[in-house]
């Protein structure tokens, strides 16, 4: 009796295992099934999305307006033809402009300097750093302020609207950046050195960038000073800790606790930078803004803010002076001014041969200064007339 009712619980456990069994595989063949129409159901979607993507396309570009490409690299046409030929024949054609908005060359070495860019898209667009340190082109490293065209790069900021009339084969000729107003002694000045900056920096090329103005002259010859600057190892940027109230009396505990007493520095505005040294500058928006905000007469954000930038993070690559002679001897918020009756030989080369030695590479050196200022448009005839006798131009 005892086995008979253990063979019946052992043939009933057996049925319910089965129907578990069953159930499982229900379970999976219903997923399977589901997953199957969920399949058939998106791939159908995907299809008709697909399908109908041309017709979206063509719906939008109804409503969206045509890219701008005023700002893409004209590459000029082939001037090998324009010649006459052996025969005395003008080339019967010339090879049409072509305009190519996706170039290397395009993004690399931007021919035009005008563009619709705002300050803070220009300055996000001039930091791009490529991290692969090979140039897919041959770079030929430049100077950015004026001289040999193949060495060099130029950038005028203008009052807005101002007409600069000169010709067409000056190294002046189409540089002017999109500009904005300026006033002395305010932040809009170093926004104004900043946008020069970002501009030349739109161009890969450009590795030494050197802010100059108006009455500012070269005292060497083009030759010299592009091998001065691309050999250095160092940025020349004048920063120094001056205790009195023309310096550290600037200085506002507003500023804290980013910007300390002891990070403060002074110095003239007449800076040249390398790449690495002007991109960290345009970059830069946290400090900048201390300035803007706390930095205000009297107190002059073009002689503090680089100054106390560079000495905070890069101090270590910069010589700590200016490579543009001024003179202050006279006293008051403005430098001397030298007319016609001042240009002398002897007062240019006092000027080129400095008694005061500087350091270049960290060797002592008499040559130090490329430039020097302020001088006055009387000034021009004299200077060019002893430009090639004393400065070998």
């Amino acid at each position: 009796m005892a086995r008979v009712r253990a063979g019946e619980k052992e043939e009933g456990l057996e049925k319910h295992i089965g129907l578990l069994k069953l159930a499982q595989t229900l379970s999976f063949l219903l997923i399977f099934m589901a997953g199957i129409i969920i399949g058939l159901a998106a791939s159908s979607h995907i299809d008709r999305y697909f399908n109908s993507l041309p017709q979206m396309l063509s719906s939008s570009a109804s409503v969206q307006t045509v890219p701008d490409y005023s700002n893409c690299t004209v590459i000029h046409r082939d001037c090998s033809n324009d010649d006459d030929d052996g025969g005395g024949v003008k080339a019967a054609k010339k090879k049409d402009e072509i305009r190519d908005c996706w170039s290397v060359d395009g993004f690399v070495r931007r021919e035009e300097v005008r563009h619709g860019m705002s300050d803070d898209e220009l300055f996000w667009r001039a930091s791009m750093v490529p991290v692969k340190e090979e140039y897919p082109y041959d770079r030929v490293p430049k100077v950015a302020f004026i001289g040999n065209e193949k060495y060099l790069s130029v950038y005028v900021h203008t009052p807005p609207g101002y007409d600069m009339n000169v010709s067409s084969d000056s190294p002046f000729y189409d540089r002017q950046v999109p500009s904005q107003k300026v006033a002395w002694g305010s932040p809009l000045l170093t926004d104004a050195e900043k946008r020069l900056l970002a501009n030349a920096l739109l161009d890969f090329s450009n590795e030494r960038f050197v802010l100059l103005s108006e009455s500012c002259v070269p005292v060497y010859n083009f030759t010299t000073v592009y091998s001065y600057l691309i050999n250095s190892a160092y940025s020349f940027v004048d920063s120094y800790d001056e205790p009195t109230r023309y310096g550290r009396g600037r200085y506002s505990r507003k500023m804290l606790p980013d910007i300390k007493l002891h990070n403060w520095r002074k110095g003239s505005q007449w800076f040249e930078v390398n790449r690495k040294i002007a991109i960290y500058i345009i970059s830069d928006s946290k400090y900048y803004s201390l300035f803007k905000q706390y930095c205000r007469p009297a107190c002059y954000p073009d002689e503090h803010y680089i100054p106390t930038l560079l000495n905070m993070f890069h101090g270590s690559v910069n010589a700590n002076r200016s490579v543009t002679w001024v003179d202050w001897s006279i006293g008051g918020p403005h430098p001397a001014t030298y007319g016609a009756d001042n240009i002398t030989e002897g007062f240019l080369q006092s000027i080129r041969k400095n008694e005061t030695d500087c350091l270049y590479n960290e060797e002592p050196t008499s040559l130090c200064f490329l430039f020097a200022r302020k001088f006055a448009p009387s000034a021009l005839a004299p200077l060019m007339n002893l430009s090639s006798t004393v400065m070998g131009f």
